[in-house]
């Protein structure tokens, strides 16, 4: 499981990142279409780096919410 941070982009389009991933980054017209471009994102990323033979980074993304 890979936590996700999604927001708004300049373009009108909601851009999702997965922090554990550098690097891992989609976008789409609606959230949904964003969370459903950044699983696939990271489905891909994760093959790529096994096909590779390199590591996968383990997930120690951690959140904190504040409010200013």
């Amino acid at each position: 499981m890979r936590q996700v941070v999604l927001h708004p982009g300049e373009d009108g389009y909601w851009v999702a990142e997965c922090p554990s991933l550098p690097g891992c980054i989609s976008q789409g017209e609606t959230k949904e279409m964003a969370i459903a471009n950044i699983r696939e994102a990271i489905k891909e990323y994760i093959a790529v780096l096994k096909d590779d033979g390199l590591p996968v980074p383990e997930e120690e993304f951690e959140t904190l919410l504040v409010a200013v």
